[in-house]
Order: C-alpha cells, then structure tokens, then sequence
C-alpha cells in the first residue's frame, strides 16, 4: 500500500481503486450510488480513484457497441487506429458525466484519459499490450485535492496516439492503476452480488462464493464466466491486490479475490460455460502439421483429444471460416459439429479425488444429454455439449455438484 501526503503536508491518505461497469454509470439513479460507494471510502479515510466503462451496454447511445455499429465492417477492419479514437468517447463521457455528479454532492473530481493517467501501450490498436505506466499525474490530482476519475479501456503510445486494450479492458485498467500505486485493493462494481457458482440467468439457485483464490477465478473467467477480465486477475495476481467484486446497486459484501486458501472446504467452486464452440474431426494422415498452421493463423485450439488415426479438438465458431480455408487450400477433409457448448467444471479440492467424472458423466447421460468430448485438469473438468442442452446440463451438474 502507498501513503502520500498531499501537497498541504497534514493528510494521510490510503488509496483504493474503485472501478465501475457500463451498467453503474448508465443512469442518474446508479451513479448516484457510485458517488455513495466513493463518500463511504472518504469517510474511512481512504483516498478513492475511480475506474470508469462506458455509458450501457449496445444499444445505450454511448456504448461501445454502438459506437462501433456507426462504422462499415471495411472500415472496422482497415482503420483500427480510427476505431479507437472512435471508441474512446464512450469512456470519455462516462468519466465527465461521473464528475459532475460528484460535484453536486460536493466532491472535487477530475476527469482523466487513459493517457492522461499514463497508462503507455504500444500500436497494436484495438487490443494494445500495456508497456508501462507514469503515476506522476494521477499523484498530482490526488495532491491537487481531487479524486481522479479515469477511463479505463485506453491508453496512449509512446507518441501520444490514442488506443484502446480490448474487451473487459477497463477492469485490466483499474488493476494495472492499482499495480502501479500499489493500492490495498481494487473493488470492481458491476451489476451482479458477486462471483456466482454458475450463471444466475441460467441457474435458479446459484450462490454467491465469499472468497476465491486468484487461481480460481483466473479458470472462471478464463473458462466463460463474464464477472471479472482474466488479464485483470494476472495483474492482482502477480502483484499480490485483494480484489472484491461486488454489486454498484446493493450493500453486499462481494466476492474477495486474494492470495492463499479459500476459507471454504469445498471441492467445487462454480460451474461456467462457453458458447459457440465446433468440433473438428481430422485423420492423422497427412504431412502437414495442421496444428502449427492454425497457430500462424491465429486460430485457438480448445478441448483436444489425439489418438493415433485421429484427431478431435474443438475452436471458436469465429475460427471456423478461417479453418476451411486452410482444410482447403491443403486438400485437408475433415468432419465437424457446430452449435456446441463447452462446460466447465472447476475447483481445486477435487483433484486426486477418484470418480468425479464418473459421477458427472453419469449424471448427464441418464438425463439423455450427449457427451461429445471431454478432458480434465488438476481443478478442472470440462465436458462438450450440444447448445440446446446447455442449461439443463448445468442446472443438473449444479445441484448434484454445488448444492448443499
């Protein structure tokens, strides 16, 4: 934790980043809770910076996607520099927006950009890689009696051109924010209580989880579950910051995000799922190494199974026209499923325990559900699915796996 001293010389003041989600900052009545989450941190004198998304979600006039939607797919494609700059706005709004309704609470805020705040990327528009970060001007608006209110999201190149960190990319920004001060934590507000055990739009008796691993959380975002972004997580990780995940709109504690054990005995800790997935069905016999070729073009081989005249993987539907070019160009057959689902099961307490898959692939075939692939890890199972069985697998593997 870093303790400054402000410019005056008689406040200590402890610092915290706060980051709130496209839904917190949509409304009056949501930021009026945020501006009750940053008075609440001042009066356990604690020195809040606040992270901020854009307004909504597509379809919200300043949400990214609809920013987004005002450009040709052409011109998405041959102009990413263009689209950041584009993009930016959404952030900018929301972070003005915010310090106005500071100011009428009477709280001196002052809006940042990403650059502004010193977060230095490099050119790779659209989804940038982090650099480094210079703290001196966010210190400076702390010392200057203000709270900064920074967009996440963007950043800078060394030559001042404005880019953007992909998708999920304002929670990677409060953590590298908290990182560089070396905060005593990252809160990230969202719309949800917490991390859940599954997906409370798909599971009726989803439980909050108290607390998590970084490890943990990293498979649950990593593996589909949307609460937190995975570079975020790396980032707390590696610099030791609690992270809570809790909800703009209520008082609950949220889901803590630390180093060591979980408190809790159990041996699963939540269920995630991703959709869109097509598995991919090729015989061993040809010279070219297809795996190597899809690397090069950047296609991401998912659950894998090889076996000596075959091979069976599954990749994201996003891929799948890429794929046909190569299978084609190469005189490559191959078979194939769509509209699949991959489920994950995780949780560290169940490795070395016998019979686990067993019992989930017991569970979903008497239930009439097909299982087209598996594979598994020291803390996580993942099983492949048909999508219109989706839900009902995981509402089953749930209360057999995570009820109480």
């Amino acid at each position: 934790m870093i303790l400054i001293y402000d410019f005056r010389g008689w406040n200590l003041m402890r610092l915290v980043v706060q980051k709130f989600g496209g839904t917190s900052v949509a409304t009056e009545s949501s930021r009026q809770m945020i501006v009750k989450k940053i008075k609440n941190a001042i009066s356990e004198g604690e020195t809040p910076i606040a992270v901020v998304s854009a307004m909504g979600r597509k379809g919200a006039s300043y949400a990214t996607d609809t920013l987004l939607s005002l450009l040709s797919p052409g011109f998405k494609q041959k102009n990413k520099r263009a689209v950041d700059f584009l993009i930016s706005c959404g952030e900018n709004i929301s972070a003005v927006v915010l310090c106005n309704s500071l100011y009428d609470a009477g709280i001196n805020a002052m809006p940042l950009s990403g650059g502004n705040a010193g977060i230095i990327t490099d050119d790779n528009f659209n989804s940038a890689n982090f650099i480094r970060m210079d703290t001196d001007r966010i210190i400076k608006t702390i010392e200057d009696g203000f709270i900064p209110v920074i967009t996440g999201f963007q950043g800078v190149t060394e030559d001042g051109i404005i880019t953007t960190i992909g998708r999920g990319g304002s929670d990677t920004s409060a953590c590298l924010i908290g990182e560089a001060l070396k905060v005593s934590r990252v809160e990230i507000y969202t719309d949800v209580d917490g991390i859940m055990t599954a997906d409370p739009k798909l599971v009726q008796d989803a439980k909050i989880i108290s607390d998590l691993n970084y490890l943990e959380v990293f498979q649950m975002a990593d593996q589909g579950a949307k609460v937190v972004h995975p570079d975020a997580v790396e980032i707390a990780m590696r610099s030791n910051i609690p992270v809570i995940i809790k909800n703009t709109l209520s008082d609950e504690v949220g889901t803590l995000i630390h180093d060591g054990f979980s408190r809790s005995k159990r041996l699963f800790t939540g269920i995630t799922s991703m959709d869109d997935r097509v598995q991919i069905q090729i015989k061993n016999d040809t010279e070219l190494d297809v795996f190597t070729v899809m690397a090069e073009e950047n296609i991401s081989i998912d659950l894998i199974n090889v076996f000596p005249e075959e091979s069976i993987f599954t990749i994201s539907k996003n891929d799948f026209t890429s794929l046909c070019d190569i299978m084609k160009h190469n005189d490559i057959e191959f078979k194939y499923k769509d509209d699949l689902t991959k489920i994950s099961i995780i949780g560290k307490g169940m490795s070395g325990i016998p019979g686990i898959m067993a019992k989930i692939l017991r569970t979903l075939k008497t239930n009439g559900i097909d299982v087209l692939q598996t594979a598994d890890s020291n803390a996580t199972i993942w099983c492949l699915v048909h999508n219109k069985n989706k839900q009902n697998a995981i509402n089953l593997l749930h209360k057999e796996l995570l009820d109480e």
